[in-house]
């Protein structure tokens, strides 16, 4: 399922992800001085990069993830405009600044379906660690042609609340 979703995505265009800002910010905004927890895109995926730069115009501290050691949460450390982001395994990019708590996290993913569940790249990251993150909103981002009819899911799946897509956003709870 892995290998067909990043064919899938691979026929999309990283560049949508003004058109996913867009829907965030209009249809499902974090509410008014809520962390959010965001990721900076690996070659592929949708930049979000457009929505973090406009949720941090909005006044919202944001925070990159910080990847730990396998078995591990995740840290997520704050970052603005312009920071410096130094890389990390698995090709990842993560800022120096100070640590945070996400209350509102943007979670990346390789496929998803409208029960909330996700597909991503198989270390478990998010699953460890939005249990860590009570009360917090999990949005996946991804292209609308990430959806799939149903995503294997087991007892340590985090489901998602909503994810966002160039073409909207899908409520799953």
């Amino acid at each position: 399922m892995r290998a067909q979703a990043m064919t899938v995505r691979a026929a999309c265009h990283p560049s949508w992800g003004t058109d996913l800002a867009r829907h965030v910010l209009v249809e499902c905004p974090p509410p008014l001085g809520a962390t959010v927890g965001g990721f900076w895109p690996l070659a592929g995926e949708i930049d979000i990069r457009p929505l973090l730069e406009g949720l941090h115009g909005h006044g919202h501290v944001i925070a990159l993830p910080e990847t730990q050691p396998r078995g591990r949460p995740l840290i997520f450390r704050a970052w603005a405009p312009g920071a410096e982001l130094v890389p990390e395994r698995f090709g990842t990019l993560r800022p120096t600044g100070r640590e945070c708590r996400p209350d509102w996290v943007l979670v990346p993913l390789l496929a998803f379906d409208r029960r909330g569940g996700r597909l991503g790249y198989g270390g478990g990251y998010y699953d460890r660690t939005l249990p860590l993150l009570p009360g917090a909103t999990a949005i996946g981002c991804a292209f609308a042609a990430q959806e799939v009819p149903e995503v294997p899911t087991g007892p340590g799946d985090v489901r998602l609340d909503a994810v966002a897509t160039e073409r909207g956003i899908v409520r799953t709870r």
